[in-house]
């Protein structure tokens, strides 16, 4: 069975979402892991959620960035390990590191809260392949999402294929009157360059039931079940 280990920082709110998707709707074996800890418990996957760790103090993510609990991620995510930062963890991953770039206030310098259409860049990674549909319809909630990043940088990620979702219309079409927050390129989601970690404004776990008004984002953790299952296998 696949171990995923949630994250939980003074201040993270979707914690208990993350739990739930992973446990009770993917069926994993699912633990959380509190930021004090440095033993990630034999977990193959871990998710960094959304929220306010540290209640966004100094900057969003910095300080959580040096919490025990990220030494070991850090390791982890080198080591080929799968981790998925998701919103406030997004913004915890590019403060640590382990992703480029930063996160800036929204355009309008108001906190969003709304289903978005992203556009799936590249199906053939641990966190999309099990993507059907090219274009998914997911909430985000932030008032820090605007992706940016110098020229150089930005022009490796395109490069590199590291960007993996893009706000669009529900057509696939990019332009800025589908962006919410103003990111560079419409940028909603990026992975590092070996693939293995992924950050992404967008909540998939806010969108992995029916009832909550779609479950495309269970394709992102479906994905990353077949990619384990392989692994495993191999």
């Amino acid at each position: 069975m696949i171990k995923c280990g949630v994250v939980v920082f003074p201040g993270s709110n979707c914690d208990h979402d993350a739990y739930h998707v992973s446990k009770h709707v993917m069926d994993f074996e699912t633990v959380f892991l509190w930021h004090k800890d440095e033993d990630l418990k034999g977990c193959d996957f871990i998710i960094i959620p959304g929220g306010f760790s540290y209640g966004d103090y100094l900057r969003c993510g910095a300080i959580a960035s040096f919490s025990p609990i990220m030494k070991s991620i850090k390791k982890f995510a080198n080591d080929g390990g799968l981790v998925l930062g998701i919103c406030n963890g997004f913004q915890i991953l590019l403060e640590s590191g382990l992703l480029t770039g930063s996160l800036l206030r929204n355009k309008n310098l108001k906190f969003i809260c709304k289903f978005v259409d992203i556009r799936v860049e590249n199906t053939d990674t641990p966190f999309t392949n099990s993507c059907t549909k090219k274009v998914l319809r997911i909430p985000i909630a932030h008032h820090d999402g605007c992706y940016f990043i110098d020229k150089d940088g930005l022009r490796k990620l395109e490069e590199n294929g590291q960007v993996l979702f893009r706000y669009s219309s529900s057509r696939g079409e990019v332009d800025r009157e589908f962006n919410p927050n103003g990111s560079l390129n419409n940028i909603a989601g990026i992975t590092n360059k070996e693939g293995n970690v992924l950050g992404m404004m967008p909540h998939p776990e806010r969108a992995s039931e029916t009832v909550l008004g779609s479950f495309d984002g269970k394709m992102i953790f479906k994905s990353v079940l077949n990619f384990l299952e392989k692994k495993i296998k191999e």
